[in-house]
């Protein structure tokens, strides 16, 4: 037999209302006047935040970052009351909206119990937090300034800072200037600070597997406790770039040119990634060295950036076919060979050229400034460009095109981001060794893909070809640089609290 559901009701043995039947035979509310499944769960609570790096203390005395009204921090929050939620069961939990600088966090959380008879009542309150701020360690060892377990010192014996500047754009890009303590600019390199002795170890791995270079470390013992066996250490790590830029003229020794497929021993350095790229300016043949091979068979520059002289193209003559000598190696593709007549444009009077062999026939055309070294005229201080013949030692060794400065920097539409350092005042031979390396990225793409390039509005954006003129980086390959507010958490939800 069925019957009608309104048949089916009982009274509430509390107030007489009918009810549909239940274990208990009350009604919701009397049966909540009776019972409160919520009993022993804080409604309120705190929560601490650090406003230097916009951290949650996660007791005991882990800090993690969360955005609001996250997963992360709802996990957070619910482990301050997970002791008293284990006598009923958490159905569902979620923020309730509070104004991003109120210091106040709401929770909704709905709850389930068995009461009276065997009858499951849901519940459902709101528990609040009150953030408050407390500096967390980290940021406590930064505000002090001097207090720091491990150092990296990055030097390069160099005049120029070319890899420098690249090695700073790295570093932005991968963020691994985030777990510094400070910033320390030097003459010939950059001291990085750490808290611990892993994060510093972590920026010379990083350094070794990025540019061509050598490190050894030492500790030095500040503290002993000899009742519980413990050391403090400073540990100090020294990372040696190689003494090789880019644009640099080298000599490499006969051993070292013979095993790199019988190269010329005078070399241009094109670029430096994490290996040393170089090209024979009369073959375009392309070499390889990284850092090991460079300090067992070391080889210097043989002019400082300082010494280019400008020349002037007067005839020119593409060379397309060269024949390969026994065990050449690769030739580059983007690079063309030809032979060339100049002149220097401080010997415009008179009469005296030079004939070289060069690499950049793809962009020379008579009439063209270009800088170069003059070997021809030049005392070279080297071990082994003294041993050589001197007929296999050009006159002239060309560089790279001239183009008017000042107009590049007007019509440059973008920008580069810097590491925030403390650094000594900045000199005129820095500002130009600067603007060498942006005129660097404009030229070569392959150094590029590894730089983040941002487009700098304040700059009217011209058409990528609407001249001759020189390189330049194209729309496509700038990124937009986003201008987060302070009290923005970049993730999920609404504003960090401040």
């Amino acid at each position: 037999l069925s019957f009608p559901p309104s048949l089916c009701s009982s009274l509430c043995c509390q107030c007489g209302v009918p009810i549909p039947p239940n274990p208990a035979n009350m009604c919701v509310g009397c049966l909540r006047a009776q019972v409160d499944i919520t009993e022993g769960i804080p409604k309120q609570g705190t929560v601490h935040f650090c406003k230097q790096c916009e951290r949650y203390l996660q007791p005991p005395g882990t800090w993690i970052q969360c955005s609001l009204e996250s997963r992360e921090l709802l996990a957070l929050c619910l482990k301050k009351i997970k002791a008293s939620l284990s006598k009923v069961r958490l159905i569902d939990a979620g923020f309730i909206w509070t104004e991003p600088h109120s210091k106040r966090l709401k929770l909704k959380l709905t709850v389930q119990k068995e009461v009276i008879n065997g009858a499951v009542l849901q519940q459902v309150f709101v528990v609040e937090y009150i953030v408050q701020s407390q500096m967390c360690e980290d940021c406590h060892r930064i505000e002090a300034k001097d207090f720091w377990k491990a150092v990296v010192q990055v030097r390069q014996k160099t005049l120029h800072k070319k890899t420098f500047y690249y090695l700073e754009q790295l570093i932005l890009k991968h963020r691994l200037h985030q777990n510094t303590l400070r910033i320390k600019e030097i003459h010939d390199g950059l001291d990085f600070y750490y808290s611990s002795k892993q994060q510093a170890q972590k920026m010379v791995d990083f350094l070794q597997c990025t540019v061509p270079s050598r490190s050894k470390s030492s500790q030095r013992l500040i503290s002993h406790d000899i009742h519980s066996n413990v050391y403090n250490y400073k540990s100090t790590f020294s990372v040696e770039i190689v003494p090789i830029c880019k644009d640099n003229v080298v000599c490499l020794s006969p051993k070292l040119a013979q095993s790199l497929g019988n190269m010329s021993q005078i070399c241009v350095c094109i670029r430096v990634t994490s290996t040393i790229h170089l090209i024979d300016p009369r073959t375009l043949q392309l070499a390889e060295i990284d850092g090991n091979t460079y300090w067992r068979h070391p080889f210097n520059s043989l002019f400082h950036p300082k010494q280019l002289e400008e020349f002037i193209i007067m005839d020119i003559n593409r060379v397309h076919e060269k024949k390969k000598s026994a065990g050449a190696g690769a030739r580059s593709n983007k690079h063309t060979l030809a032979e060339a007549w100049v002149r220097k444009t401080s010997e415009l009077d008179t009469d005296h050229q030079y004939f070289c062999c060069t690499h950049l026939g793809h962009i020379l055309n008579p009439g063209d400034l270009v800088l170069g070294f003059d070997l021809a005229n030049c005392n070279l201080n080297d071990e082994f460009a003294n041993k050589m013949n001197p007929h296999n030692i050009p006159d002239v060794v060309l560089i790279k095109k001239s183009y008017d400065r000042t107009k590049r920097q007007r019509r440059r539409n973008w920008k580069l981001k810097e590491l925030e350092r403390d650094r000594e005042a900045l000199d005129t031979d820095d500002e130009r060794q600067y603007q060498d390396f942006l005129e660097d990225l404009e030229e070569d793409e392959a150094i590029r893909k590894n730089v983040n390039i941002y487009r700098n509005a304040d700059i009217p954006v011209e058409s990528d070809t609407d001249d001759d003129g020189p390189p330049r980086i194209s729309l496509a390959e700038m990124l937009e640089d986003l201008h987060i507010s302070e009290d923005a958490t970049g993730g999920e939800g609404a504003d960090m609290l401040t």
